[in-house]
């Protein structure tokens, strides 16, 4: 795992150097350290299937009793099958994304490659001193990218903002951190969760500022602006970090701790209350958006409130249907911000009152799109499909929780019809959109996906 880290590290300094000799034909060599992520995961399958952890540890800071901790389990796996899978995914797009004379193109690349390496030191992490360093890592890195375009007001505005608020939640985080490791003796995550915990309002306080960075970091309300903002970045940002990377960390360390702690007093009602009011907000505001990627970010938005209800409660059979439900939601968010993406570079135009008959111009652009939005919408037999009928099966005891995500998964079957007819539909009144053909570089990615 350490090795992976380096691999990621030595990537994002040759980069610059890379995208100088070869321009965005750079982007394929520099899709390799995700990759190699990708295939370790799969490698080590049968240990997490059976069951087991696997585990690295290297002496660092002896004074913070600060390791270099790494442990892979099922859900930090199946992160890191999303982090590596869908970051190499994004890269290969990049080399057709980006035109040989783009500004900035060898920053952007080391930029990227950095940020998938901090994510998946984020997921393995053990010690959560060490998760608090890729946390902030990633911050970082997220801030360079969506401010990518430094001329524009609108991209430094969106940077700065997603920066203020995430930073500010990660510092809440690193207190209750503190708290939870001092009362343990050690930061160690693995054996804290096995060890007591103390009860009353020192545990209470230690789990909302774990919370408050959670949230922060994946715009659950009232985090939530921050993220449709910070769609001034590049197309392929927005298809990583705002679908399967950064803005999962969040649930990620929300399904990390539940086990041991939503049982606490404030768990499940932060949880799931801020869930669900981000779940129906972001669904309904993004039946407004004319813009496709503010359509797609208002829908993250709320499908990482339905994430963030069920990954949060606790129980086994909501963790498994919140595991599903994670994987499904990056694999149909990536695909569709990647068309995107291809729609913008070929129609020249994200409006969808300004884009008609594209369905019949591009048609395997079309097909692709409307797997994805299916699979968002949960029509079976698509993956989606099968996480939401898991979610509302570990919430059958609960009507009034049930009734609210029935209602948030109604937007999201809209939202979805609205995409679809918007970026494909024809329309009599309004003139035919003309497409340039998309390079199948660009369109394996979503496809794979």
């Amino acid at each position: 795992m350490l090795v992976l880290l380096i691999l990621h590290l030595v990537a994002a300094l040759v980069a610059p150097l890379l995208v100088r000799w070869w321009g965005p034909r750079a982007f394929y060599p520099l899709a390799l350290p995700p990759a190699a992520a990708f295939g370790w995961a799969v490698a080590h399958t049968p240990a997490v299937r059976a069951g087991g952890a696997v585990v690295e540890t290297y002496p660092w800071v002896a004074q913070l009793q600060l390791d270099i901790a790494l442990r892979v389990t099922t859900l930090s796996w199946l992160m890191t099958l999303l982090v590596g899978g869908v970051g190499a995914l994004v890269l290969v797009y990049c080399a057709r994304y980006f035109h040989p004379d783009s500004i900035g193109m060898a920053r952007f690349a080391a930029v990227l490659v950095a940020f998938a390496g901090a994510m998946l030191g984020l997921v393995i992490a053990d010690d959560l001193l060490l998760l608090y360093v890729f946390w902030e890592l990633t911050t970082i890195f997220s801030y360079l990218l969506i401010g990518h375009s430094a001329e524009r007001r609108s991209s430094r505005w969106a940077a700065a903002q997603a920066l203020t608020v995430t930073t500010l939640g990660g510092l809440a985080m690193l207190v209750g951190f503190l708290m939870l490791g001092r009362h343990a003796g050690g930061y160690r995550w693995s054996a804290i969760a096995g060890a007591p915990l103390p009860g009353g309002g020192y545990l209470a306080a230690a789990v909302l500022l774990i919370l408050v960075g959670a949230l922060a970091k994946s715009a659950i309300v009232p985090f939530s602006s921050w993220l449709p903002v910070a769609m001034a970045a590049p197309t392929p940002v927005s298809a990583y970090l705002h679908a399967a990377a950064m803005v999962k960390a969040g649930i990620y360390l929300i399904g990390l701790l539940a086990p041991a702690l939503a049982a606490t007093g404030p768990w499940r009602p932060v949880t799931v209350t801020a869930g669900l009011v981000t779940l129906v907000a972001g669904g309904w505001a993004a039946l407004r958006q004319t813009d496709l990627k503010l359509l797609l970010a208002y829908g993250t938005v709320s499908q990482l409130g339905l994430l963030a209800v069920v990954i949060g409660a606790g129980t086994p059979k909501a963790a498994l249907a919140g595991t599903a439900m994670l994987l499904a939601h990056a694999l149909f968010k990536a695909a569709l911000f990647l068309v995107v993406g291809i729609l913008d570079h070929a129609a020249g135009t994200r409006d969808l009152r300004e884009l008609c008959g594209v369905g019949r111009a591009a048609p395997l652009l079309t097909g692709v799109a409307a797997v994805a939005a299916a699979s968002m919408a949960g029509l079976p037999p698509l993956i989606g499909f099968v996480a939401k009928e898991a979610v509302f099966a570990a919430f059958a005891d609960r009507p009034l929780v049930l009734a609210a995500l029935v209602g948030g998964t109604a937007l999201t079957v809209a939202y979805s019809i609205r995409f679809l007819w918007g970026a494909f539909g024809t329309r009599p009144d309004i003139p035919a959109t003309d497409m340039a053909p998309a390079p199948a570089a660009m369109l394996l990615p979503p496809a794979c996906l």
